[in-house]
């Protein structure tokens, strides 16, 4: 199962648009917040969406529990879980939550980790990277008993040298 993982794409609408029809073989879309589109705007139309520090009036909610395949998936920008200094309480919220994966957003820093049977996820952002130049997107693989956690710079090409396999 492919899963498309996004954050931080602050007014982007084409750019969005564009990630929806490149990876149309995703089954699952997230935004992890900050979009700052209105709820009904076509670009983010398939994608599940919580809302970001930058988000204003625009009615989603401020954290999702979606599933995947038998996964379950914690959605939340972060500015609330204080991630910008460290993502230990998305790691306690995911597991009080019963979550096997975290994603999450607000700092712009591209990160994936497993942190004792929880997979991290922050996709980075496709507007405005924080820690590097390229402006990135996340392409998560539930296989039967591992993750892969693929890294996408906005215009498409994969860095593979950030490729990750996580077991489960």
């Amino acid at each position: 199962m492919k899963i498309l993982i996004v954050s931080d794409s602050h007014g982007l609408q084409r750019e969005l648009e564009e990630l929806k029809k490149r990876h149309r073989d995703a089954e699952l879309f997230i935004h992890c917040g900050d979009s700052e589109l209105e709820k009904d705007d076509p670009a983010i139309q398939g994608f599940h969406v919580v809302r970001g520090n930058c988000d204003f009036h625009n009615g989603f909610p401020e954290q999702l529990l979606l599933s995947a395949k038998d996964k379950k998936i914690f959605v939340t920008h972060g500015h609330l879980y204080q991630v910008k200094t460290n993502p230990l309480n998305v790691y306690y919220k995911a597991r009080e939550s019963g979550a096997d994966i975290a994603c999450f957003g607000h700092s712009h820093r591209l990160g994936a980790e497993m942190a004792d049977g929880v997979l991290l996820i922050n996709p980075g952002s496709v507007r405005l990277p924080r820690g590097r130049s390229e402006k990135t997107y996340v392409v998560l693989e539930i296989g039967e008993d591992h993750y892969l956690v693929r890294v996408y710079e906005y215009l498409g090409k994969e860095l593979e040298d950030l490729r990750q396999t996580f077991p489960f």
